[in-house]
């Protein structure tokens, strides 16, 4: 039987006439009356439909466990579950859908670069639980997802890559059949998360399909899921897989995590992405916040008596002093070598046949304005003097100086101190496409830009300027190239998060010495906050040399490692558990 043939008898199998038309009322008398529960790990799902009592939901809404968030689906009579206990619950703002899977078309292209597996190990449970947390979502305990990796009710499925190995997304499937005897023979998906810095396109896509495909292979009669009314992107590619709303909906606990959805509109909700992870945590703490520039990361928060004005994670408790020994990258430099820290060799630039001499003594250099930040103007590996003329001439349009340094191999890593202790370190990575044998580098890049921007709320592109140019031209490829399909292609030297790089999270690999330099070089600036940027060979050997120091440094993108929760100690230590003052 060829795989169209087995797709069509699943669907025949699936069919039935009660999947021809939405009926909110149970399909048999026998539902009513199990109160049918599912405990998810990121909290039960409750099957409204099998509950008799609106006060018995309400309850049991009420039960919810700390740290998990709880959702009634299919409710008769919403608004009167709601009036059982207004002060608790609110009517979830999302949309629910449904594929029938009797309508449902199969897609034959493969994915590319990855493909979907179920979980195997342990090792994939932890995954699972750090990507989720990455994304701001409520997780299942790595345990509770290997405890039920058998389960016959829960099942979980992973992207992965084929390169690598590593975890690019992750969606989680309820058989409502295997539940509690479903009469309408459904089932439904959730907590569907991919990678922000996946490299791939199509990743959910094939995590949805291969739900469906799953439940349509147990004869299943529909497929359901619950997405935020605003969500636009996710909205498009469920109707794209033949999705339809369905009038069925939620309440919820009115917890800390639920807050916006329930709360409407707040001030903070224009801030960038580096401010909000410091509001939200302040928020969850009682902290007063006070926006007082979105567009800039201008924020005040206050507790009792004392106000503390931010700029994202640069605050009043950084001197002016200490700031202006970060901004400029030449004092930051000498200072680190006064120190007995490690750095490269560097000068000023003063003529062209100056900095020829220093390319032709060291083979490569870096090119950067002294001041600036995010990236700008920064020219990396720089070989051949055409390629140093143009790379001064970048600097300068972001500084008047520039500086010349020692191109150092090795991995950059960003390690983040925070009242002169590590809290987070991540190797990052500059940004690249993979080619597809249909796009020209162009158009990749151009198709990652939007998913970074979207991903991480517009902070993060590759853009399209000389340099993105000059490192495509050295891989001996042009723009305009079609390139081979699997084909990796990185397209920038410099790995910062504005310019398209991604972040990996590397802080229990740590090696001592790098800790103790990181340490070493935030009391050498007298910074209480500080983002060092390192160039080593290993995260797990000593070896380093320090290029920069960062007095405003990004907070977010580094989960699951607790960067906001110790800025706001930092701030505020009366408002850290003693567990976090340790």
């Amino acid at each position: 039987m060829t795989m169209k043939e087995r797709i069509h008898h699943r669907l025949e199998r699936s069919r039935a006439p009660s999947v021809k038309n939405w009926d909110r009322q149970p399909r048999a008398d026998q539902t009513l009356g199990q109160s049918a529960s599912v405990d998810c790990g990121w909290g039960r799902l409750l099957f409204g439909q099998t509950f008799t009592d609106p006060a018995e939901i309400a309850r049991a809404l009420q039960q919810e466990r700390p740290g998990t968030r709880d959702v009634a689906l299919y409710l008769n009579e919403p608004h009167v579950v709601l009036a059982q206990a207004p002060q608790d619950l609110f009517l979830d703002p999302s949309h629910t859908f449904r594929l029938w899977f009797e309508r449902y078309q199969s897609c034959h292209r493969r994915p590319k670069g990855f493909h979907i597996r179920l979980l195997n190990c342990h090792a994939d449970a932890e995954a699972m639980q750090r990507l989720y947390i990455s994304r701001g979502m409520v997780p299942p305990g790595a345990d509770f997802i290997w405890a039920h990796r058998t389960s016959k009710v829960l099942t979980y499925w992973i992207a992965e890559d084929e390169q690598d190995g590593s975890l690019l997304g992750v969606v989680n499937g309820v058989d409502h059949a295997a539940a509690f005897d479903d009469p309408e023979n459904g089932a439904s998906l959730w907590a569907l998360a991919v990678d922000a810095q996946a490299p791939y396109p199509g990743i959910g896509e094939a995590l949805v399909r291969q739900v469906a495909e799953s439940y349509l292979a147990r004869g299943r009669a529909f497929l359901d899921l619950s997405v935020i009314h605003d969500n636009s992107n996710a909205i498009r590619l469920y109707q794209k897989l033949g999705f339809e709303r369905v009038p069925a909906f939620a309440v919820k606990n009115k917890n800390a995590f639920n807050e916006p959805l329930f709360m409407g509109r707040q001030p903070e909700v224009d801030l960038n992405p580096y401010a909000t992870i410091i509001v939200k945590e302040a928020r969850r703490r009682g902290i007063g916040v006070e926006v007082i520039d979105a567009e800039a990361g201008y924020f005040a928060l206050t507790l009792g008596g004392r106000r503390v004005v931010c700029r994202e994670s640069l605050s009043e408790l950084t001197s002016a002093v200490a700031m202006s020994r970060c901004d400029d990258k030449a004092v930051t430099h000498r200072l680190l070598r006064r120190a007995g820290l490690r750095v490269p060799e560097q000068t000023r630039f003063q003529a062209l046949d100056q900095a020829e001499a220093l390319l032709s003594r060291l083979g490569s250099l870096v090119v950067k304005p002294a001041r600036g930040e995010q990236g700008a103007g920064i020219s990396v590996d720089i070989r051949d003097p055409q390629a140093l003329e143009l790379a001064i001439a970048g600097a300068r349009r972001v500084c008047d100086t520039v500086i010349l340094e020692e191109y150092v191999k090795g991995d950059d890593l960003r390690v983040i101190v925070i009242n002169y202790q590590v809290v987070a370190a991540a190797i990052r990575r500059p940004a690249h496409v993979v080619g597809t044998g249909r796009h020209s580098i162009r158009d990749l890049i151009q198709a990652q830009s939007r998913r970074r921007r979207a991903a991480t709320g517009g902070e993060s592109s590759i853009p399209m300027d000389d340099e993105t140019g000059r490192c495509v031209r050295e891989a001996g490829w042009v723009l305009d190239d079609i390139l081979p399909e699997g084909r990796v292609l990185q397209v920038r030297k410099t790995a910062n998060l504005h310019t398209g790089g991604t972040i990996h999270d590397v802080t229990a690999a740590l090696h001592p010495t790098l800790a103790e330099a990181a340490e070493a070089a935030a009391r050498a600036l007298d910074i209480p906050v500080t983002g060092l940027d390192f160039i080593v060979p290993s995260v797990s050997e000593p070896e380093y040399v320090i290029i920069e120091a960062n007095e405003r440094p990004g907070l977010a993108n580094h989960e699951p490692q607790p960067t906001a929760e110790r800025f706001v100690d930092l701030l505020f230590p009366q408002t850290a558990t003693r567990e976090e003052s340790t």
